[in-house]
């Protein structure tokens, strides 16, 4: 036997059917966007901790170096390697890295015209071989 649904049980689940169905998918996108919205603040509290630890160090070294600053022995040393002052009787040479980059430099260019001239003399034998490939074929013709 088969139950029959009433009227009004029909019109009920027509109207509560889909506002269930709306309220259920309002629910699982409200979680779905909180989720997200947690990971994304849980990602940026790590960036910012991070951030926050290289600031500190940073606030560390630089009150070391404050520190440092009072010193004026540390003051004349620092301006003597730093910006070449010297005491009475002392001599600044200076010495570029300049040499050893032009040594590397022209390096560079010995290679680069080293593998132009393989290309070259690669390229000079193909082309020997390939016109003795067809005076070859014009002897046999």
């Amino acid at each position: 036997m088969a139950k029959r649904v009433s009227k009004k049980t029909k019109m009920r689940l027509m109207i509560l059917g889909p506002l269930a169905f709306f309220i259920i998918g309002y629910c699982l996108f409200t979680l779905v966007t909180t989720t997200i919205n947690l990971y994304n603040l849980r990602r940026e509290e790590k960036e910012l901790n991070e951030q926050l630890t290289n600031l500190q160090a940073d606030a560390k070294s630089l009150k070391t170096e404050i520190n440092k600053l009072q010193d004026k022995e540390y003051i004349a040393r620092y301006a003597r390697e730093n910006y070449l002052y010297t005491k009475n009787g002392e001599y600044v040479i200076k010495l570029d890295d300049d040499g050893k980059k032009i040594k590397e430099v022209k390096a560079n260019y010995n290679n680069d015209y080293l593998i132009y001239g393989c290309t070259i003399i690669i390229i000079l034998i193909f082309l020997f071989i390939i016109k003795r490939h067809f005076k070859s074929k014009r002897k046999k013709r």
